[in-house]
């Protein structure tokens, strides 16, 4: 079997599943299925969804996005994280701290 195989068997189980109201666990015995490749192909499938439906690539860049219009200006460059934490006021002379302060989140 391809991975793509696989990977389309899975997609099916996995909707069987959430049809089927039961836990994982319950779901696996009564179809026959090894509950460890279940739980690792939700996640996988669940996680490659998420990446696609946020637009996201798998490059380790940053999505950069400019300020709305009317948004407050604001002298430096501004960090927004995407847990909502902003860092306001950076440049040249301060990009260091910025790096000891993500290396703390």
């Amino acid at each position: 079997m391809t991975d793509t195989e696989r990977q389309q068997y899975w997609h099916r189980r996995l909707c069987e599943w959430r049809e089927s109201g039961l836990s994982g666990a319950a779901f696996c015995k009564q179809h026959a299925l090894t509950y460890h490749q279940f739980v690792y192909w939700r996640r996988k499938l669940e996680s490659g969804a998420e990446r696609r439906d946020a637009g996201e690539a798998r490059s380790g860049f940053a999505r950069v996005a400019l300020a709305p219009p009317g948004a407050e200006a604001v002298d430096g460059l501004t960090v927004s994280l995407p847990n909502g934490v902003s860092i306001t006021g950076l440049h040249a002379g301060n990009v260091d701290l910025l790096g000891a302060i993500v290396r703390q989140l």
